[in-house]
């Protein structure tokens, strides 16, 4: 066979991608790459090895994907080819890159660097790549020197879609900054170079990024129009993951729009193409989105949950210190954990007009005993946690049995004596970060072996628990209850103190050492008229 039947056929492989139909594009490659290995033509066969690699990543087939850049590597050492080598390692890296393994990419990168600063073409897509790393840590001065270096080697090389893909990245990175003004004139760039040579792919991704700016800008009826259109390209070019940015921003859009039947099934979506993909940063990212929207709507548990998913999926990203974006991911879920678990203890708490603030109260004094007993800051943590959540089951118990004026009938204190229980059947299955369970299940039980439910006596209870215990009485005591008045601080220090055999003795001393803190806390309270 003559070389000539492959070239034609990686020529029309390229057309019939460029349009969209990825199936006779991929039949096309796969031809090409057959013929040009049959007839000693390496060129070919590695150009069409590293398209079709690119082409079944995006339709989430990875593992196919690596398969084929390492045959096109192969291909390319084996007749001397270090430019198309490279080029090889370089898609390689983007896999790498995509589908979460940072340290694994910047090998790829690294190694194709090495041979690109002898080929302009090739060191300006390596500067792209590493300009995509360093927007993954967070380095955006660094990203977008990159970004730059990559813009001036495609213009110099005359690589038009080099430099659309600059201009692409240039968006990204002001639109991580928030200067959507240079982000949108970046995509609207980029876009007009695709769209003139025919990548329908850039050209949405472009129109994609521009809808994020929109929302950003709270214009969302072009945003979701901008969702829309993108994921009509993505969906024809069979691109999993990017159609799952796309339901992502329209997701988003709803949920801020007020319409949260259509945000969680847009969200759901996107989430399920992402983990189809195997890119665990987007599928991270949208159940963080889902979070918010449950938060919105008091679906507390579930915003809980998604949440712990969302921390799960950020550490298989790279759980190595460098990488400060993921860094700053976490520590604005650990503050929305604390706002989500805040607001479900209010919500236990909103039917009872007595009782409204204890969670937020206990939660004050438990963090000031620990204070007081030298708790760590993670401690701390903790225990503020534990007490936001350690009255959770009370939720499963009847409204007239918690509002009861008078005293409790054995019975009905026995269903009283189950909130621990059930507190702890709403957190199951959830993997928290923090050891909230002792707390919720024994924040009830006394040194004496006088508390409920298991009767612990001594030091079998934990620590923790106790200072809720402690924080608890305390609160009880000073607050307006539907049978007595509050007590003040001093009346209620009084009655502990004989009653202190209930807690540790550390955990006593440590609460009375507190105690000008809380009293100032108890008389700031506004009283029940």
């Amino acid at each position: 066979m003559s070389v000539l039947p492959a070239a034609e056929l990686f020529t029309a492989a390229q057309g019939r991608d460029r349009h969209g139909a990825v199936d006779e594009a991929a039949e096309l490659y796969q031809a090409a790459a057959e013929s040009a290995e049959e007839c000693a033509n390496p060129g070919v066969a590695a150009e069409a090895f590293k398209r079709l690699a690119i082409l079944r990543h995006r339709q989430s087939q990875s593992d196919l994907a690596r398969r084929l850049w390492r045959r096109g590597h192969q291909v390319a050492v084996a007749a001397g080819d270090e430019r198309r080598a490279a080029e090889a390692l370089n898609i390689g890296g983007a896999i790498e890159l995509e589908t979460g393994d940072l340290e694994a990419a910047v090998a790829l990168f690294t190694k194709a660097a090495e041979v690109g600063e002898r080929h302009p073409a090739l060191r300006a897509r390596v500067a792209q790549n590493l300009g995509i790393i360093a927007n993954v840590r967070g380095d955006w001065q660094g990203a977008r020197a990159h970004y730059l270096a990559s813009l001036e080697a495609f213009i110099s090389a005359g690589d038009e879609q080099g430099t659309a893909i600059a201009h692409h990245n240039l968006g990204m990175i002001a639109a991580d900054r928030s200067r959507w003004d240079e982000a949108e004139l970046a995509y609207r760039t980029s876009q007009a170079i695709a769209a003139r040579l025919g990548d329908t792919h850039l050209a949405a991704l472009c129109v994609l990024n521009a809808g994020e700016v929109l929302f950003a800008r709270q214009q969302y009826d072009e945003a979701l129009t901008h969702a829309n259109r993108a994921l009509a390209v993505f969906a024809q070019l069979q691109s999993h993951a990017d159609s799952a940015g796309a339901y992502k921003l329209a997701g988003m859009v709803y949920r801020d729009t007020g319409r949260v039947q259509l945000a969680e099934a847009r969200l759901s979506r996107a989430r399920q193409l992402f983990a189809t993909s195997g890119q665990a940063l987007g599928e991270a990212e949208v159940a963080r989105e889902l979070a918010l929207l449950y938060q919105t709507l008091g679906r507390n548990q579930e915003a809980l949950a998604a949440l712990l998913e969302a921390t799960r999926l950020f550490g298989r990203v790279d759980a190595r210190k460098e990488v400060v974006d993921v860094d700053a991911k976490r520590e604005w879920l650990e503050a929305t954990y604390m706002a989500v678990v805040r607001e479900w203890g209010r919500s236990i708490e909103s039917s009872d007009s007595y009782t409204y603030g204890h969670c937020e109260r206990v939660a004050e004094y438990a963090v000031a005993i620990a204070g007081a007993m030298g708790h760590s800051q993670v401690e701390l943590d903790t225990v503020r946690i534990g007490a936001y959540l350690h009255d959770l089951g009370k939720i499963h118990v009847p409204h007239e049995i918690l509002n009861k004026p008078g005293r409790l009938t054995d019975e009905e204190f026995e269903v009283i004596k189950r909130h621990p229980e059930w507190g702890l059947a709403l957190l199951r299955g959830m993997e928290l970060p923090w050891d909230v369970v002792p707390m919720i299940r024994w924040h009830h039980e006394k040194f004496d072996g006088t508390g409920y439910p298991d009767g612990l006596v001594g030091d079998d209870i934990p620590v923790n628990a106790q200072l809720i215990c402690c924080a608890d009485v305390y609160d009880a005591l000073t607050s307006d209850r539907p049978y007595r008045d509050a007590m003040t601080p001093d009346a209620a220090l009084e009655m502990m103190t004989r009653n202190r055999g209930w807690w540790r003795p550390e955990v006593f001393e440590a609460f009375q050492k507190a105690c000008p803190q809380l009293g100032a806390r108890a008389k700031a309270e506004p009283k029940r008229e």
